[in-house]
């Protein structure tokens, strides 16, 4: 049992890295005769471009510190990780982000470009007619405009892209020019948890072994009451005699979501936004949607596909609503997470940057002052909420997994 709750564990880690870097198969086209249509309204972008100066936008900053960038941050300082880039002109790139040369404190701008990539904000991105820029070039800055970006080198504005994403579009992504398989901040984050997580059972078993009959003691003490409660009010009264075989699952869902919301919360130490990332609140929903239906016994398929002494007019409404409702349950598990994790750290940065709102960005001492008077408190609220909701999601994912399981794997009533 704990070898297949470990299993279950590294799975997680396994196919959530591979959905956080939502790449599709990347096209390239000739976009030169595009960057020679922006080329006249952006001739003046980089005369007083710099790296990300100006003032202070709430708004921007919040979603740059709920990003997943190609560096991990832990303060204000910033530490390269490796780049995995591929594009069908030139192949695979795999280099440290340090090749950037972006700022160590800061918003981790890159100050030079790496055979045709730059990092803007921390997130890699390629220039799009990569046949102007070859080799290493010196970065003077990036614009920004019409939700388009820009790198300035040499004093010329050069169109930029970022990497394919699975969204077709409908969140912002779509189809490149490359893939992105770096190994990111959020990806860094999953690792240490898997980490801990692994080293933490792995005591805690062996504290059982030693102390076999004993009251537990120390970290066992804080961790079996949760595990009994999910045993014995989720597994057991929703898959009946069948607890065992799931329980591992449902076990390593809710540790690995609790884990990942509480790491989220640290000050200064990266501040992670794991289960704040759509790819991955989506590959932990397809593998309880997976688990769920493969696991659906003759009762559950029936229900859904044929409906027993339900009158034909009525199976031919409610069946369509039924196969729908299989694929509603997932993303419903996907989008509850992702939301409320998301919207906690938004309201949270949100507050904490009054200061610089009543401050004007360091320009008025008195604003200041009575911005970190709005500011503290209501981060301290904020945050007392966020350490409630980071227990509440991990259990309503955990027990909404279990209802789904317990449904498909009910035996006929008669």
């Amino acid at each position: 049992m704990r070898k297949s709750r470990s299993f279950v564990i590294w799975a997680f880690f396994a196919v959530a890295y591979f959905f956080s870097l939502t790449p599709i198969a990347a096209q390239h086209d000739d976009s030169h005769a595009q960057n020679e249509a922006h080329e006249h309204h952006t001739e003046d972008l980089c005369a007083h471009v710099g790296h990300h100066e100006g003032d202070f936008d709430p708004g921007s900053t919040a979603f740059h510190h709920i990003a997943d960038p190609n560096l991990y941050s832990i303060g204000v300082w910033n530490f390269p990780l490796p780049c995995i880039l591929y594009n069908k002109d030139q192949g695979w790139d795999i280099f440290m982000s340090s090749k950037f040369d972006f700022d160590f404190r800061g918003h981790g701008d890159g100050h030079k470009a790496y055979r045709g990539y730059v990092l803007d904000g921390g997130r890699v991105m390629r220039i799009k007619d990569g046949s102007l820029v070859q080799g290493e070039a010196v970065v003077g800055g990036f614009a920004h405009l019409d939700d388009e970006s820009y790198a300035c080198i040499d004093g010329t504005p050069h169109l930029l892209e970022a990497k394919s994403t699975m969204d077709g579009g409908f969140l912002g992504g779509g189809i490149t020019s490359f893939y992105d398989f770096s190994i990111t901040k959020n990806v860094v984050g999953m690792l240490l948890i898997v980490l801990l997580l692994g080293w933490l059972f792995l005591r805690i078993t062996k504290a059982y072994q030693q102390r076999d009959g004993m009251a537990p003691k120390g970290v066992q003490s804080f961790i079996e009451p949760i595990f009994l409660f999910i045993q014995d009010e989720v597994a057991k009264p929703f898959l009946g005699d069948k607890w065992p075989k799931f329980q591992p699952l449902l076990m390593a869902l809710f540790f690995f979501i609790l884990a990942l919301n509480l790491f989220g919360q640290i000050p200064f130490l990266g501040g992670v936004n794991v289960t704040g990332n759509l790819a991955v609140t989506m590959a932990l929903a397809l593998i309880a949607f997976i688990v769920t239906n493969i696991n659906g016994k003759k009762p559950y398929w029936e229900h859904i596909l044929w409906m027993p002494g339900v009158p034909g007019w009525v199976k031919f409404i409610i069946t369509p609503v039924e196969i729908l409702g299989l694929f509603i349950k997932p993303l419903t598990l996907m989008l509850r997470l992702f939301a409320n994790i998301t919207a906690g750290h938004i309201v949270v940065l949100t507050f904490v940057g009054l200061i610089f709102i009543f401050g004007q960005s360091g320009q008025s001492y008195g604003g200041s002052a009575i911005g970190i008077g709005l500011s503290i408190p209501l981060t301290l609220f904020m945050l007392a909420i966020e350490l409630l909701v980071a227990f509440i999601q991990a259990f309503v994912f955990t027990i909404l997994t279990a209802s789904y399981i317990g449904a498909a794997t009910e035996d006929a009533h008669h």
